[in-house]
Order: structure tokens, then sequence, then C-alpha cells
């Protein structure tokens, strides 16, 4: 069965998320970690004492370290990383 169009780009996009070898701060990357659990800005800063547009603020920078423009971009790279650190244990 050939893949969908969908599958295709989905696969082509995860790869190259996967290309992206940026490192965070530990407090980015605690904010990717619920940026992917889907927490919004205010629970995210509520999660870790901060004001929500600091970390509208970190988000931002994360944006632009790891090259991604949204929060579904950024979930699915920080899910990713999750992945290839658990399989090269």
């Amino acid at each position: 069965m050939s893949p969908t169009l969908f599958q295709r780009h989905y696969m082509s996009a995860r790869k190259s998320l996967l290309d992206r070898k940026r490192t965070l701060s530990t407090q980015q990357r605690r904010v990717a970690e619920l940026v992917s659990q889907g927490l919004k800005n205010r629970e995210i800063g509520t999660e870790l004492g901060i004001a929500a547009h600091v970390v509208r603020n970190y988000i931002s920078s994360i944006y632009d370290k790891v090259g991604v423009n949204n929060r579904v971009e950024l979930a699915l790279w920080y899910e990713a990383r999750q992945i290839e650190g658990r399989s090269s244990r």
C-alpha cells in the first residue's frame, strides 16, 4: 500500500524536525515540555511561577532557536527529541 500524500508530508516534516539539533536551556526545555502537554501560557506560568508574558517570550525564543512556527510544531519537535533520547539509551 502506498503512503498517502498526508503521510508523506508528515514523515518529511517529522524528519525535518528531527534533523534540527538545537539545545535549549533548562527553563526553555521545561516550557517546551508543558507546551507539548497542551498547557496554555497562563497555565505554564502558574506551573513555573512566572508571568504569562514571560512564557510568551520564552516560547518566541524557542521558536527561533529550533526553527518552528507554532505550538504544534514545537510539540512535535519536543516529542521527537524525547523519542530520540529514549531510543539512544
